[in-house]
């Protein structure tokens, strides 16, 4: 048995853990999952089983529901706009994930009340408005999170139909005008460096990634195109909305143009050029034929589908001298192209992709020529 001085030098060297008491109020939760293993990440979100929840709370009204989400989800600045700087964090699209789960089975009418409860737990309103009134790019972050969190948590869980009901809420509000910008904003091509292509559909063809690019976009469209037996939603309101947006923030490089229409396909592409012949924009609609055919040549697309383009739009005009006309004015337009490029060219601009233009446009002519004399010594 040690002395006493000996004993308190071993208690010296065990000291008691110091405890310390923390308020509710000094450990609020912050979740930031960008921080987390993936595996850690993953029993979180199994823990926030929208399915759970949904068996949890399902005596509760509607309204209750959705305090009870929010007093969960205002902790987590992942699943907040703007407050997650990590560029490939997964909150939103866990938040759609839950979100999805939590309000499949519901009537629309509570869909409504979702719609209203995310508007304000997120500001989206506000926010949108900011986005779509200021000069485009300027608030590049802003647009990149709009676009996260609408396409993440509201639309792409969704199938179209569903889609298409989200969509038109966030559309809804906004004149036409601002509906082509938000259109943009969510479905329009992205650079490199995860900023929208604002410039880059106005200075250049977008031909290195143009399927790709663009694709999203005239999914969407397409989308809107198919369902205008929507009320307030007709086909004068998609023309106005495709007029706009081939001009934003500048009138869209021609190619890239033709590019969209191309990719919407039949209905929407025949919808916009006769509507727009039938406005007496025989010019418009002739230069953007033209275009049209040259990117079926340059993109090896079958030059069939053109000739059937032209002759649907042919066909729509009432009588024979407006039909002569229209094609008069589509060959006066490919001479005026084609002199277009030759002066450019010889202008001695070194520029190695006009001078595959030009070639790429007589050959298209060439083609496009060939198969209309057929499709018409076809049908004698």
């Amino acid at each position: 048995m040690g002395t006493p001085t000996a004993q308190r030098s071993r208690r010296a060297r065990r000291p008691y853990p110091v405890r310390t008491v923390t308020t509710r109020s000094q450990c609020r939760p912050s979740v930031r999952f960008e921080r987390l293993p993936a595996e850690v990440f993953h029993m979180i979100l199994d823990r926030l089983s929208g399915l759970l929840f949904k068996r949890c709370t399902l005596l509760l009204p509607t309204k209750d529901r959705l305090k009870l989400i929010s007093s969960m989800f205002s902790q987590i600045p992942c699943f907040k706009l703007e407050e997650c700087t990590a560029a490939d964090c997964l909150g939103f699209y866990s938040y759609g994930v839950f979100l999805k789960t939590m309000i499949s089975g519901w009537d629309e009418v509570e869909w409504h009340r979702v719609f209203n409860f995310l508007c304000s737990f997120t500001n989206l309103l506000p926010k949108i408005k900011m986005a779509v009134t200021g000069k485009p790019g300027v608030s590049w972050y802003l647009e990149l999170q709009l676009r996260l969190f609408c396409r993440q948590v509201l639309l792409d869980p969704w199938p179209c139909k569903d889609t298409l009901f989200w969509l038109t809420r966030i559309l809804k509000p906004w004149p036409v005008v601002l509906q082509a910008r938000l259109l943009f904003i969510l479905y329009g091509p992205l650079l490199p460096d995860s900023t929208l292509a604002w410039q880059g559909m106005v200075e250049r063809e977008m031909r290195e990634m143009s399927t790709s690019a663009l694709w999203n976009l005239t999914r969407v469209i397409v989308l809107l195109y198919s369902n205008l037996d929507l009320k307030d939603w007709t086909t004068d309101t998609m023309q106005t909305i495709l007029e706009e947006l081939i001009v934003l923030p500048e009138v869209w490089h021609m190619e890239n143009v033709a590019r969209l229409l191309m990719l919407c396909g039949n209905t929407v592409c025949y919808s916009f050029l006769a509507k727009k012949a039938h406005n007496g924009q025989l010019r418009q609609v002739s230069r953007l034929i033209v275009h049209i055919i040259l990117v079926c040549e340059k993109d090896g697309y079958c030059m069939n589908w053109v000739v059937k383009m032209v002759h649907q739009v042919c066909q729509s005009f009432n009588n024979t001298s407006e039909r002569f006309t229209f094609i008069q004015s589509l060959e006066d337009m490919f001479s005026e192209v084609t002199m277009e490029v030759y002066v450019f060219v010889t202008a001695g601009n070194h520029h190695e992709d006009m001078g595959q233009t030009l070639w790429s446009l007589v050959e298209s002519s060439a083609h496009f020529h060939a198969k209309f004399l057929h499709m018409f010594l076809k049908n004698e």
